[in-house]
């Protein structure tokens, strides 16, 4: 038997570690294999319950400060010099510590974004919370640049396209790879930043023209490191793919499963099919078949196609193109359910009573024919009246059914009540060219919520029967909200007359009744944002902590496989679980769980970011040519430097700069979210009503800039300083001011 570390010695090997603390790099540190992982998990289980150590998501860290040994990047040196750096390991609920780099005069020069491994002191200084001596520099990951480059007579310059980029960055001549003036490039940081004058890049790759309308995505593409070229070795493992026979498989081909999906979908990777349930002991019930394209039968681990796909972690969807996950031969052919053509699939047959509840599943592995490849809308058509020549004689054997089944359903989630927010969900219609052409908001069909209600059921199926054939696999996870964020969100509640109690466990039912308050007033969009943001956010897990917003207390992604490499790792769970192939979750697989999860669910944020920053080009693209219009709007967002507006008519989110605002000082409070003039009293805050003047959009950053003409149908006052010079800044030296200031906004909003 492996002797178990004593609670000290992981506590010293967490200290000196500070990037291997999951349980199984301290499993690993101490050669613990096996059965005897069951007895370090009690020791570090003892470690979290005595508050030596706090569980954050997929490691274990002291809660309360840094470790005394930590990793950090380096941060920019200050206009004094100084050098600060951003603590990597810094997980806590409240503000990231400073720390302040102690150079000695042996160290190396450091530049921003080197990455060190440093030993901290506390201190309690006014400007920094540790100092940091350096131990090593523990390697460098070049800084990448997207921007506009601008030719000079040697070498030139380059102009960050992203919004929070300013600094121009110097490329010498032998760097410039034969980039053209005004042509979009991408570099990375050559050699450390200088303390005097530009940071220097080297050009990497040509992107070409920036104005052309389908560069848009592709700057987000580069920008955030999405790989959108698949290595020669994938494209040839997956062209040599054969379709799977019906060999080991149960012959679903005669049951008329349904794809559904939006009319320009690119791939389809789920069908459904109900009918009522003849069972006798399930009067009124229905049973529901989700099949699920089997990838698991392609993508074979340790291949070549399956490194991509985890490398990729999920496909990134833009309004003109997909990366996807899994080479086309694959996502677009071999692997989706194409209507009247065998697949291979993984199918789940789902036994609900009259109520919606689900009483049995049995999972099968089966080859399919999909009956018919319909959209959203022509789904919905039929059901409401007017089917055309591919629904008409889909309609009572199959379509009724299906919407029978939902109805049941619908009952269910009644009584589970997940969160109901309303956030439409903005869609941008382009040209063959790739110009905008319209911006809308989608709309939300019962054809919609059945196929989501009919993927959740799923899912829920897949995790409970690996749960009770105790198989490891991924959870999706959403925890419950922060305290902190619940509390912003009670208060912006109370300031609109509404309520959400305390006291109480924290259910979705709560969060509800607070939505159906707000649902109708003007405040609804304003509650529905707020609620939004004191979400925490979802991620992968191999351990079960249950999902908050869907209200289910075990919940796994099985149901897109082409498109979400979690699910890939549940079918092959399930495979083993099943036994129905060598193809299904190896060894090494699970023992890498925890690092896939972790990976994945930075994948797939990265790809959030990047879809979101495409949205926002797109937008000032379209709104570049209405500069000097007038809009209305919401504040959404408050800072420092000034006010984020939301405006009715796009969703377009722009900023309102502090200095566009008169000469007077605003002070900024960041607890009550508001900004408040010293000479007015004028109170900006979250969820005013607000017209706007666009005065700037920047297609190549998505930068919208705005004048704020009034709030709350109340024109803007402009406060001025002494001789007409701007209001030089007031300091809140006490507590006393500070608290005057604090009761006078709460006064203000309660009389909104």
């Amino acid at each position: 038997m492996t002797r178990i570390p004593t609670k000290q010695e992981v506590l010293d090997w967490i200290s000196a570690n500070p990037t291997l603390t999951s349980k199984r790099d301290i499993a690993k540190a101490f050669g613990i294999k096996g059965a005897d992982r069951i007895d370090l998990k009690r020791v570090l289980k003892e470690l979290e319950a005595e508050g030596h150590l706090e569980k954050r998501k997929r490691s274990y860290r002291d809660p309360d400060r840094l470790p005394p040994v930590s990793v950090l990047q380096v941060k920019a040196p200050n206009e004094d010099g100084d050098l600060f750096a951003r603590p990597l390991e810094w997980h806590g609920e409240g503000v990231e510590p400073i720390v302040l780099i102690v150079a000695r005069a042996s160290d190396p020069a450091l530049g921003e974004g080197d990455r060190i491994l440093a030993r901290l002191t506390v201190v309690h200084e006014a400007d920094h919370n540790y100092e940091a001596r350096l131990i090593r520099r523990i390697g460098t990951n070049p800084r990448k640049i997207v921007g506009i480059f601008r030719k000079a007579a040697e070498g030139g310059r380059i102009v960050p396209i992203d919004k929070a980029g300013s600094t121009e960055w110097l490329v010498q001549d032998g760097a410039v790879l034969g980039a053209k003036d005004g042509e979009l490039v991408e570099a990375e940081q050559a050699g450390p930043k200088n303390r005097m004058g530009l940071p220097r890049a080297r050009i990497v790759e040509r992107l070409g023209d920036p104005t052309a309308p389908k560069a848009v995505s592709l700057i987000a593409i580069h920008q955030h490191g999405i790989p959108d070229d698949f290595p020669d070795k994938v494209i040839d493992e997956a062209d040599k793919a054969k379709p799977v026979g019906l060999k080991g498989r149960e012959d679903l081909r005669d049951m008329p499963l349904l794809t559904i999906d939006p009319s320009d979908a690119r791939d389809h990777d789920d069908a459904c099919y109900a009918h009522a349930d003849d069972d006798p002991k399930n009067p009124g019930g229905h049973v529901i078949w989700v099949a699920i394209a089997d990838v698991a039968a392609y993508v074979l681990p340790g291949s070549a196609l399956d490194r991509e796909a985890r490398k990729r972690g999920n496909s990134s969807y833009f309004p003109d193109r997909v990366v996807p996950m899994l080479p086309d031969r694959l996502s677009g052919d071999l692997c989706s359910l194409h209507e009247g053509v065998p697949r291979a699939c993984i199918a789940v047959r789902m036994q609900i009573d009259a109520e919606g509840n689900k009483i049995g599943h049995r999972f099968v592995r089966g080859l399919m024919r999909s009956a018919a490849s319909l959209n959203y809308a022509e789904v919905q058509e039929a059901i409401d009246g007017t089917p055309n020549d591919r629904t008409g004689p889909l309609l009572e054997p199959v379509l009724k059914p299906l919407y029978a089944a939902y109805a049941a359903l619908k009952k269910a989630r009644a009584v589970r009540q997940p969160l109901e927010l309303d956030l439409p969900e903005r869609k941008i219609v382009l040209s063959e060219t790739g110009k905008v052409t319209s911006v809308a908001f989608r709309e939300r069909l019962d054809a919609h919520k059945l196929i989501e209600e009919f993927m959740i059921l799923a899912n829920v199926a897949a995790a409970e029967t690996l749960i009770a054939q105790c198989r490891p696999l991924l959870f999706r996870v959403h925890e419950e909200p922060a305290p902190e964020k619940l509390e912003s969100l009670r208060e912006t509640a109370q300031a609109a007359g509404l309520n959400l109690a305390k006291g109480q466990v924290l259910q979705t039912r709560h969060l509800n009744a607070l939505l159906n308050a707000a649902a109708g007033t003007e405040d609804a969009e304003l509650i529905n944002l707020t609620t939004l943001r004191s979400m925490a956010q979802a991620y992968y897990n191999p351990e079960n902590f249950g999902h908050f917003g869907l209200a289910l207390r075990s919940y796994a992604h099985f149901t897109s496989p082409i498109r979400r490499y979690a699910d890939l790792v549940v079918h092959r769970a399930l495979i083993s679980a099943h036994g129905w192939g060598k193809d299904g979750l190896t060894e090494d697989e699970i023992a890498r769980l925890e690092e896939t999860a972790t990976h994945i669910s930075d994948t797939e944020r990265r790809s959030m970011m990047a879809e979101r920053d495409t949205t926002d080009r797109y937008l000032a693209a379209y709104l570049s040519e209405r500069v000097g219009n007038e809009f209305t709007g919401r504040i959404s967002g408050i800072a420092r430097f000034g006010a984020f507006v939301k405006m009715d008519e796009t969703g377009a989110d722009g900023l309102v700069p502090v200095r566009s605002l008169g000469r007077e000082y605003f002070h900024f409070d960041r607890e009550a979210g508001t900004l408040m003039g010293s000479d007015t009293g004028l109170i900006i805050a979250i969820g005013q009503r607000v017209t706007v003047r666009l005065t700037e959009a920047t297609p190549v950053t998505g930068g919208l800039e705005l004048e704020l003409l009034s709030i709350d149908d109340q024109a803007l006052p402009r406060g001025r300083g002494p001789k007409g010079r701007p209001t030089r800044r007031k300091a809140v030296s006490t507590k006393r001011k500070k608290d005057k200031i604090k009761r006078k906004v709460e006064r203000k909003r309660r009389a909104r």
